[in-house]
């Protein structure tokens, strides 16, 4: 009897909708949109714009002093130890992976270690400044998650390039052409408000797709099916699941954290979270363009293994500490 009744609410509730005029079913999902995307603008529109100047100021003023100092602890004898200071300058180095490649060639010409660039640009591939307070919007946990996944991340591929190809050349830079470099105004106060100028005009949009897709994830995604698909219920096919929607949907690291705050107060675990921060910068189109110059087929293809494989033990340890 009771199967019957809801059929029967059902049928009304449909008919209610089919009366109900198409203008006031746009008028009304506008509204609900609107209220949505208002309120994650509110939430971290203020990490936007400090990411954009903290960015642009390391990138003017500090830039050259970052990139220097792994020339002048490249004269000491750190042996693997050195790939901690490589793997926190990727991190602290504004600039995206083809500019960070052009640092790293130098780097080698002047003798510096595989596995000390290796350290320096998949940590870079990972972070920098702008997209940690980005990322502060995410809460203290997934914050310093994000932080430390990154470092472990340029700790780890250096090992790897040092115990597998020990004495062989990992990189060759002979074929990248190094951009031209954007931040040559003779003043520096003018260097900095136009480098804020191309951050705003490179992020805005992504910021705002990313807010709108977040608001229409909240809008039409129940939220019991997502955290049954993602949470604690379902970890395992959840961080595969994920590490594998990263690939396409991480175009700019700024325009995702709407999308992840979102997932995780549908119910998204951290693991998985943390799962989807790695693949995305790993395998974003740009970086994967200039990785792949600098290392060849086969070279290339161990890191996407390798960069798929951390993202996935990554996630397993945040959701065995953080259950």
């Amino acid at each position: 009897m009771q199967h019957k009744s809801d059929w029967v609410v059902s049928i009304i509730n449909s008919q209610r909708l089919i009366d109900t005029p198409i203008i006031d079913v746009i008028r009304r999902e506008g509204i609900y949109l609107w209220y949505y995307f208002s309120v994650l603008f509110e939430q971290i529109f203020l990490y936007w714009v400090l990411g954009i100047f903290i960015g642009s100021l390391i990138s003017v003023f500090g830039k050259a002093k970052i990139h220097s100092f792994l020339a002048v602890i490249n004269g000491k004898k750190l042996g693997l130890f050195g790939l901690i200071p490589a793997s926190i300058l990727g991190i602290a180095s504004p600039l995206c992976m083809y500019g960070t490649i052009p640092i790293a060639a130098s780097f080698s010409e002047k003798g510096v270690r595989d596995d000390w660039l290796a350290a320096l640009m998949m940590s870079s591939i990972m972070l920098n400044p702008q997209l940690i307070i980005y990322s502060a919007a995410l809460g203290k946990t997934m914050l310093f998650i994000r932080i430390v996944s990154c470092f472990l991340c340029g700790i780890f591929a250096g090992l790897l390039v040092h115990f597998l190809f020990k004495g062989k050349p990992f990189f060759n830079f002979k074929e990248f052409k190094e951009p031209a470099n954007r931040d040559t105004d003779p003043n520096l106060f003018l260097r900095f408000f136009k480098n804020v100028g191309r951050n705003i005009r490179a992020t805005s949009i992504y910021f705002l797709i990313g807010i709108a897709l977040s608001a229409i994830f909240q809008r039409y995604v129940p939220a019991d099916a997502f955290a049954h698909l993602f949470g604690s219920s379902n970890r395992g096919f959840g961080i595969l699941m994920a590490a594998t929607i990263g690939v396409p949907l991480y175009m700019c690291g700024g325009g995702t954290i709407p999308l992840i705050i979102a997932w995780l107060d549908h119910g998204m675990s951290m693991g998985s979270a943390t799962a989807f921060m790695i693949t995305g910068p790993a395998t974003k189109i740009t970086n994967l363009g200039a990785v792949k110059i600098v290392l060849g087929k086969k070279h290339f293809m161990i890191y996407l293994v390798f960069a798929i494989s951390f993202a996935l033990l990554s996630a397993f340890i945040v959701n065995w500490i953080w259950h």
